[in-house]
């Protein structure tokens, strides 16, 4: 799999899906990266039933992931996991990638 969702982000995920009560069969994951953020390139998590034709898509843990050709190429085997810790809630990416990236783990370099 280009990119890896941990079955702890599956879950949330489905649990953000069916709070904002989003049509679960059409709502995809968009996984992606952007210009910007301290180190370069920030991460990019969206539900959104907008999918490109040039979007890969694949499912894991129930959840339909789409990724852009462009950030494919910086995502490749990157791990997209959930954790729900005292200091802090949130998504976090592990990037193998990646050559460095900020204190926050919100942005990186390649």
């Amino acid at each position: 799999m280009p990119v890896i969702l941990s079955e702890t982000a599956a879950r949330e995920i489905k649990t953000i899906i069916q709070q904002q009560e989003l049509d679960a069969a059409r709502v995809r994951l968009r996984v992606g990266v952007k210009g910007g953020g301290c180190s370069g390139f920030s991460y990019l998590l969206d539900l959104t039933e907008n999918q490109k034709e040039t979007d890969e898509e694949f499912e894991q843990h129930g959840v339909k992931v789409i990724c852009d050709p462009k950030s494919m190429l910086y995502l490749n085997g990157v791990t997209v996991d959930f954790k729900d810790e005292i200091m802090g809630r949130g998504f976090v990416f592990n990037n193998p990638n990646a050559t460095s990236s900020c204190g926050c783990g919100s942005s990186f370099s390649v």
